[in-house]
C-alpha cells in the first residue's frame, strides 16, 4: 500500500511539475512575444530618456529638441505601459506598474516630467497640422485700402427669396476724425429701389449683423448684381460716399445648403459722369513668362440702348489684332434689359512679349434684340503708340510696365470704326 501510495505521489507531483513548467514557458513565450512586437514599433525611432528631451528652464517653460522645422511634440509610452499589450487597454483596467529593471530611469536631474522618466520616445506630432487656416482677412490690407466689407447670400428656391446678411465692415478711411457709417443695398439693374442697414455711430470698424429680403425668381437669379454703397453721416447730416463693392451672382451656386459668406474690399465708386455713349471698365495683365494677355471685362455704365426692354440683351465682345488683321475674339455673357451691366468675366489671348508692339485689343459693346440685327453701343481700343494715344496708351503701358498685374481702368467708348 505505501508502494502505491508512493507511486501515486510521484506520477501526481509529476503531473503537477509538468503543468508548472508548461504556465511558466506559455508566460516566458507571451511576454517574448511582446517585446518583440514592442521592438518593431519603436526599431525606426531612437529611444531616449526623456531626462535627455526635457530640460528645466529657469522660466518653467519646456524647449523640443528636435531636427525639423517645426516644433514638434514627442509621442511618448509611459513606463507604466511598459509590458503590457497597451493597444488593448480600456478605462476600466488598472495599469499596474512593472518593475523591470532596464526600465529604472537614469541618473541625472530630475525635471517637471520627471513623472515621464524612463518612457520610450517613438515618434513626435507636429502641432502645425492641426492647426485650423488662419483667418488673415482682416490682418491683410494692401496698400491704398480705403476698407473691407463682409456679407453673406443665401436662395430659398421654394419662396424665391434671396437672403442677404450684411456682416460687418473694416478699416474704413472717413474724411474727418469721426465716422458714422451706414450701407445701402441694391439688387441691380433695379437702382431705384434699395435696403439700408442701421447707422454705427462713432466707429470705423462698424458690426451690423442685419439681415435683408429680396424677391427674385430663380430665372432671373443669374442675372442680378448686388451692390452695396457704405456711406458716412456727418454732424450736418450729409452723407459721404466711402466705397462701393459690385457683386455678380452668376458666378455664385446659390442653394438652400449652401451659405456663402464672402469678403471684399471697398472700391472708390467713378463721381465723373458718363461720356456720351457710356463707358466701360475691364483689367488688362501681361504674363511674360507664359506669352499670356488677360483681359478681364467688369462693368458698363451709362449704355444708350437703342430700345428700354428686358427683351435687350447687351454683351461685350473682345478682339485680338495683330497689324489691324484680326486674331481671334470672345465674348461675354448676354445680360438682359440693363443699361450699366457688371460682368466680371475672364479672357486670355496667346501673344509673345515681341508681338505686343503691333498687338492691340479692341472691346466692342453690342446690343441684341431677339430677331433683330446686333447693334453697337460702343467701343474703344487698347495697344501701343501704333494704335492708341492718351488714357488707351496708358493702360497700355501701365500692363507692360507691370508684368503679372491686374491693371484696371475705365474707358469712353465710342463709335469711331
Amino acid at each position: 500500500t505505501e508502494q502505491a501510495v508512493a507511486v501515486a505521489g510521484g506520477i501526481i507531483g509529476g503531473i503537477l511539475l509538468f503543468i508548472l513548467l508548461g504556465i511558466t514557458a506559455y508566460l516566458l513565450w507571451k511576454k517574448f512575444c511582446r517585446l518583440c512586437s514592442y521592438e518593431k514599433l519603436i526599431n525606426p525611432v531612437k529611444t531616449t530618456n526623456a531626462n535627455a528631451i526635457f530640460q528645466d528652464e529657469p522660466n518653467s517653460e519646456i524647449q523640443l529638441k528636435s531636427t525639423s522645422r517645426s516644433r514638434s511634440v514627442p509621442f511618448i509610452i509611459p513606463p507604466t505601459l511598459h509590458g503590457r499589450d497597451w493597444m488593448h487597454l480600456t478605462n476600466e483596467e488598472q495599469v499596474q506598474e512593472d518593475r523591470d529593471p532596464y526600465m529604472t530611469p537614469q541618473s541625472g536631474p530630475r525635471s517637471s516630467f520627471h513623472s515621464l522618466a524612463g518612457a520610450y520616445v517613438v515618434g513626435t506630432i507636429n502641432p502645425d497640422l492641426y492647426k485650423l487656416p488662419e483667418d488673415k482677412s482682416e490682418t491683410d490690407f494692401p496698400d491704398g485700402n480705403i476698407g473691407r466689407l463682409w456679407f453673406s447670400i443665401e436662395y430659398e428656391q421654394e419662396s424665391e427669396r434671396l437672403l442677404v446678411s450684411l456682416i460687418k465692415v473694416r478699416k474704413l478711411q472717413p474724411p474727418a476724425d469721426s465716422c458714422s457709417p451706414f450701407v445701402k443695398i441694391y439688387l441691380l439693374p433695379d437702382e431705384r429701389s434699395y435696403m439700408q442697414s442701421k447707422t454705427k455711430r462713432k466707429t470705423l470698424n462698424p458690426q451690423f449683423d442685419e439681415n435683408f429680403v429680396f424677391q427674385v425668381s430663380s430665372k432671373m437669379l443669374l442675372q442680378r448684381t448686388l451692390k452695396f454703397l457704405v456711406y458716412h453721416v456727418d454732424k450736418q447730416k450729409k452723407h459721404h460716399l466711402l466705397g462701393q463693392v459690385i457683386f455678380p451672382l452668376k458666378n455664385e451656386a446659390l442653394t438652400e445648403d449652401n451659405k456663402l459668406v464672402i469678403w471684399r474690399d471697398l472700391e472708390k465708386e467713378n463721381l465723373e459722369p458718363p461720356s456720351e455713349h457710356g463707358d466701360i471698365q475691364f483689367s488688362l495683365s501681361y504674363n511674360d513668362y507664359l506669352g499670356r494677355l488677360t483681359v478681364v471685362v467688369l462693368r458698363a455704365r451709362g449704355l444708350k440702348l437703342q430700345e428700354e426692354s428686358p427683351a435687350v440683351g447687351v454683351y461685350v465682345k473682345v478682339s485680338l489684332m495683330n497689324h489691324n488683321k484680326f486674331i481671334k475674339s470672345k465674348k461675354t455673357a448676354t445680360l438682359l434689359g440693363t443699361p450699366n451691366p457688371v460682368y466680371n468675366e475672364t479672357f486670355s489671348f496667346k501673344a509673345e512679349q515681341t508681338e505686343l508692339d503691333t498687338a492691340s485689343l479692341s472691346l466692342s459693346v453690342l446690343q441684341s434684340i431677339k430677331g433683330e440685327k446686333t447693334l453697337l453701343l460702343g467701343r474703344v481700343v487698347v495697344g501701343p503708340f501704333m494704335y492708341t494715344r492718351g488714357k488707351e496708351l496708358e493702360h497700355w503701358n501701365e500692363m507692360i510696365s507691370k508684368p503679372k498685374e491686374l491693371v484696371k481702368r475705365w474707358h469712353a467708348l465710342c463709335h469711331s470704326t
